[in-house]
């Protein structure tokens, strides 16, 4: 055999054996997202089953609050059926194909989730029939301890989930078929709707973040929760806050004075600082007393010193009309800081 068509023969045999690996791991994700399918169609069933069906049945919450609590969980049980029938036909590509139709149910479930639970502990509160009659559902052995608040989260982590089957079956499956081509439309629907999932959750915790900071301030004259600052004559260059870090520093003042001890609240926007209100005070003594809101947009970052791993550092904020030198012992918070502030400060002015 000459030189040439011993390479052909060994060139062939590779691609073969490649295409044998990808089709051993395809076909072990596929088994394993049908049984995983099969699992989670079965946790969605004892949910519908067990509150959604009789609780509709026995009338014991308002059509409108069961729509609210469980939101778009019938629709999303009968996409997953759909889907798994499919997936015991072997028909992989076109069941993704039209599973991904659906996908942004997920998106809707996710956001009325907050809704959902608000509502959920409001009738838990309020409604003794739903306390009981949710109470003694939990205690069946189907569920394994498993409370309502937890089982709502099933299609999320589900969502979670399909990302990471869908790519796996995309990278182990040729690019010259048609069936890639199927694969890859759904890997791109699932990580949009992902994406839109964890935006949500983001802009959540965001809230969350701006209300406690807002609740640790004394008075409502720094109103964090708005990106309109006008009661400190703030006016930021973006348009909605989202919260980053918070610590404790040391101001260096101007003048020899001694250092003051205060606690930073970095926004997207401004910079905060805060004193603690005095311990005595009868409505105030857990609070906070904002000293200074400092825009960023006319803000530069510079470390004075604290760029080797020598202990603390120093750090230079210099605005239009001021000049604020923050200092800590610890090396490694002055490092955090500067690198939160200065790509606060970029993505500001970007």
């Amino acid at each position: 055999m000459s030189a040439s068509s011993l390479l052909f023969v060994v060139g062939a045999n590779t691609v073969e054996d490649q295409r044998a690996r990808w089709e051993r791991k395809r076909s072990r994700t596929a088994k394993e997202l049908l049984e995983t399918e099969h699992k989670y169609l079965e946790q969605l069933d004892l949910v519908l089953t067990y509150f959604v069906t009789i609780l509709k049945a026995k009338g014991t919450l308002k059509p409108a609050v069961l729509e609210t609590i469980f939101g778009p969980l019938e629709p999303l049980y009968s996409a997953s059926h759909v889907l798994s029938l499919h997936l015991e036909k072997g028909n992989l590509g076109p069941g993704l194909e039209n599973f991904c139709l659906s996908l942004d149910l997920y998106g809707h479930y996710a956001e009325n989730l907050e809704e959902a639970n608000i509502t959920l502990k409001k009738q838990v509160r309020k409604n003794k029939s739903f306390r009981q009659f949710k109470k003694l559902q939990e205690t069946r052995p189907q569920f394994k301890g498993k409370e309502l608040e937890d089982l709502l989260l099933l299609p999320l982590q589900r969502l979670h989930q399909y990302k990471h089957f869908f790519r796996d079956l995309l990278e182990n499956t040729s690019p010259d078929t048609a069936e890639y081509q199927k694969l890859a439309k759904a890997v791109k629907s699932v990580c949009e709707v992902s994406h839109w999932v964890q935006d949500i959750f983001d802009k959540r915790e965001n809230s969350s973040q701006l209300l406690r900071v807002q609740k640790l301030l004394k008075g409502q004259k720094t109103q964090v929760l708005t990106p309109d600052l006008t009661a400190v004559s703030v006016s930021p260059a973006c348009s909605g806050r989202w919260y980053i870090r918070e610590g404790w520093l040391l101001v260096v003042p101007s003048k020899g004075e001694q250092l003051k001890r205060r606690m930073f609240f970095l926004f997207s926007d401004i910079l905060i600082a805060a004193k603690p209100c005095h311990p005595l005070h009868l409505l105030n003594s857990n609070k906070l007393s904002c000293q200074a809101v400092y825009p960023l947009h006319q803000c530069s970052v510079d470390k004075v010193f604290g760029h080797t791993w020598s202990q603390g550092g120093l750090l230079s904020l210099s605005f239009p009309h001021k000049t604020l030198l923050l200092m800590s012992n610890n090396q490694q918070e002055i490092n955090d800081w500067y690198r939160s502030l200065t790509a606060a400060v970029r993505q500001l002015k970007a």
